[in-house]
């Protein structure tokens, strides 16, 4: 079952809650805070795993959690950090964010890791929090939740050469006979339904890795047939081998297939008329082939790299191959859309951005308000409404942030309902 595309839920570890606690020991009087903090949260890590072919795995598990730090001890101790959750994905896996559609990585090598979802940092214990002010604080911190988010896997497979064309133009037949790839192949539509993928090694010693991708059809792009769900393969391949049925037995003119095809590659994505492109003139031992071929090299010009081949006789697949090798060697590696060019220079691009309001206030039918925000949510998270002192901290934090006043702005009165999260509390002036 070949997947190549899954959307799975990735939350870092949360951080070890801080203690309060205190030295209490025989002959030390006053002996002062003593709770430690608690350890850091694991990230969630992917790394490219080179056995991988598919997205398989992440059928079956879909949630990724990782484990939080230990929580801080007495005696100034702090807890031990979490370890880091490793998952294992295939080499040409695009992690995007399911939400902004950000690429967060792309990771193509064996061993490559990137932080996925960053892990919370452990919460402050008492002993942070001692002042000459007040040399005995009972406040600690809860540890900071980990990053939790959404990101859609994309595979796009590691080919140096991409095979594409109408359905049964001969595809999978020219890739089997060049590599050890056992595609399937039939007289029928659509016979090939996964990418495939195979090493070809030609006569002089080298060698390069050609997918077999499965038949385009018109209007593609938007889903037709089986539409853009395997063009995103062809966006990592240096060189696109347009196989085309000189024969016309299916009714269609060579030369409207040819052009239907790049089309297709250009409605997807502008970038991939920029690879170099051979035309492989497959049937060439069916009977109308030659003069099918006269007209369709009139037709696209001198330009572009055309040879007569036949899969089924072998006829013409030599020369074809090392035109394939030769264009490879002159041709560089096409970065993804938001791959960056390294110059060797480091640039700093600033950008204007509005800033963020820190929170945002709404009434509730009820008349209730509701207090929402990244910073503030964070904040409440963080807070050991257990002991006094935290939660005066916490009304502390809230008044510096400005909430106080906007809720007097919106109407808020003494004694009304104020909502953050699944918590209520009552608005005191």
């Amino acid at each position: 079952m070949f997947v190549d595309q899954v959307k799975i839920y990735v939350k870092g570890g949360d951080g070890g809650n801080g203690m309060v606690a205190f030295r209490r020991e025989k002959y030390v009087p006053n002996g002062g805070p003593a709770g430690g903090d608690g350890g850091k949260g694991a990230d969630v890590i992917f790394e490219v795993e080179e056995g991988l072919r598919t997205l398989i795995d992440f059928r079956y598990q879909r949630h990724f959690k990782a484990p939080r730090g230990e929580h801080g001890m007495s005696k100034g101790q702090h807890g031990k950090n979490a370890t880091d959750m490793v998952v294992k994905v295939p080499p040409g896996t695009v992690v995007k964010d399911a939400d902004t559609g950000e690429i967060i990585a792309d990771l193509t090598e064996h061993g490559q890791r990137a932080v996925i979802a960053k892990g919370g940092r452990g919460g402050r214990g008492n002993i942070r929090f001692a002042t000459p002010a007040n040399p005995a604080p009972e406040i600690a911190e809860n540890g900071e939740p980990g990053q939790e988010r959404n990101v859609v896997l994309e595979l796009k497979l590691l080919a140096d050469v991409g095979l594409v064309g109408f359905p049964s133009v001969g595809k999978s037949t020219l890739l089997s006979i060049v590599s050890a790839a056992k595609p399937k192949i039939a007289e029928y539509h659509f016979t090939t339904i996964v990418p495939n993928l195979g090493v070809v090694e030609t006569d002089d010693g080298r060698s390069f890795v050609m997918a077999d991708l499965p038949g385009l059809i018109e209007g593609a792009h938007q889903g037709i047939g089986l539409g853009h769900q395997f063009l995103r393969h062809i966006e990592r391949t240096r060189v696109i081998v347009h196989v085309v049925d000189m024969s016309g037995m299916e009714g269609r003119d060579p030369y409207e297939d040819y052009v239907t095809i790049n089309n297709e590659l250009k409605e997807y994505n502008l970038r991939l008329t920029e690879r170099p492109q051979i035309v492989a003139a497959n049937k060439m031992d069916m009977p109308d082939a030659e003069e099918n071929l006269k007209k369709f090299k009139e037709k696209v010009g001198e330009d572009v790299q055309i040879f007569p081949i036949s899969s089924l006789t072998r006829e013409g697949v030599r020369e074809l191959l090392f035109a394939v090798t030769d264009k490879l060697e002159e041709t560089p590696e096409f970065p993804l859309e938001h791959a960056v060019e390294e110059t060797g220079v480091h640039r700093v691009l600033y950008k204007h951005e509005a800033p963020q309001d820190e929170f945002t206030i709404t009434r509730d039918p009820d008349g209730s308000f509701v207090v929402t925000g990244e910073k503030i949510e964070k904040l409440f998270k963080m807070t050991n409404f257990n002991r006094d002192e935290s939660v005066k901290r916490f009304a502390r934090q809230l008044r510096s942030l400005g909430v106080d006043d906007a809720l007097r702005k919106r109407g808020a009165q003494n004694g009304d309902t104020v909502k953050l999260l699944n918590f209520e509390f009552e608005f005191v002036e």
